[in-house]
């Protein structure tokens, strides 16, 4: 009897239980619920950070502008003038999120 209970216990595999696993994905899922609406509010962040860069360049352009015509000029000259690009400057008047 001795010899076929060491049999046996030699023949099951060790494996990770049903209990176990779903432990982890509860870990795994709760660690999800925490980090993927931080992730969110960080690609607002930088978008705001995006948009407020490119004011300063606009702006540094306006002056730029200024400088080398003698006038000031609009965000319409700078875009045919090749300063600023069509989308930095519908960022610039806020037409561009």
């Amino acid at each position: 009897m001795k010899k076929m209970f060491d049999v046996m216990k030699k023949r099951t595999v060790s494996a990770f239980t049903l209990v176990e696993m779903l432990i982890v994905l509860l870990i795994i899922s709760f660690l999800m619920l925490l980090f993927v609406p931080n992730l969110t509010k960080q690609k607002v962040a930088v978008q705001d950070k995006g948009n407020a860069a490119v004011v300063k360049v606009v702006e540094s352009q306006l002056e730029l502008y200024e400088l080398k015509n003698g006038k000031s000029g609009s965000v319409a000259e700078l875009v045919a003038d090749d300063y600023i690009s069509q989308d930095q400057a519908d960022i610039y008047n806020g037409t561009k999120k």
